[in-house]
């Protein structure tokens, strides 16, 4: 038995340095989780998530992780629900100035008023999928071979998405409420990385949420999930929360 003990202390540190492969920051919360609920009608996407079932579907709060930054703490909230052909996700956002120029698939909506989610269904590989959206509800998708580089030439297929703005694009002389997004996903189009669609009852995908409001200099980033890096920088799977898909 004595012989074992100092195996464990060499064994522990390995196990420590394979959950920290990209962190920069330690002694972060634990990872949250959160429960996607299963419906029965499919949803119409138009933007303003007035259906019954997202006003019973728990919410997300995304966080300010980073005091540096100069932009507006304005808040957003997430709600996510599922049926056996879609992956529903619907977000409020409140915006004094709704802000988006880019009007193409594809475009860098990423510096306009914009929502993303990355989802990486498999814990086998850091892997994942992007889905970058702005106040256009124009859509930024990618496959990202993660640590290596984004590829922005693959494309979903059958991606439902609208918003709706409480306010006017693009017109910073007034103050806006805020703009609310709604999208689809179909499971299918997530086949690249995921091994059963649609997903079980009972998974756990691993996904991350984001929001980058205003246009710089005065930018800021909210997220599930503290990404774990010194500067505000969305990109960090180890640090994705948990989806338990019902």
């Amino acid at each position: 038995m004595k012989r074992m003990i100092p195996l464990l202390v060499l064994l522990a540190p390995v196990a420590l340095a394979q959950t920290d492969k990209y962190s920069e920051i330690s002694g972060l919360p634990a990872l949250p989780s959160h429960t996607v609920i299963s419906i029965k009608e499919k949803l119409v996407v138009d933007g303003r998530l007035s259906e019954r079932e997202w006003a019973d579907a728990a919410p997300i709060t995304l966080l300010f992780p980073w005091e540096d930054q100069t932009g507006a703490k304005q808040r957003t909230t997430v709600k996510l629900l599922r049926d056996q052909n879609y992956l529903y996700v619907g977000y409020e956002c409140e915006d004094a100035d709704i802000t988006a120029r880019y009007e193409n698939r594809d475009d860098p909506v990423y510096k306009d008023d914009c929502v993303e989610i990355f989802i990486r269904p498999s814990e086998k590989s850091d892997h994942y999928i992007g889905l970058e959206m702005n106040a256009r509800a124009v859509l930024y998708d990618y496959f990202y071979p993660f640590p290596g580089k984004i590829e922005p030439g693959f494309n979903l297929d059958g991606v439902l998405l609208k918003t709706h703005l409480r306010g006017t694009l693009n017109q910073s002389e007034d103050k806006d409420e805020g703009w609310s997004l709604e999208l689809a996903i179909p499971w299918q189009s997530l086949s690249k990385l995921a091994e059963r669609l649609p997903p079980a009852g009972g998974e756990q995908w691993r996904v991350q949420i984001n929001r980058w409001d205003g246009t710089e200099p005065q930018r800021r980033l909210s997220m599930w999930c503290h990404s774990g890096l010194k500067r505000a920088h969305p990109h960090n799977p180890e640090r994705f929360g948990k989806l338990i898909i019902k």
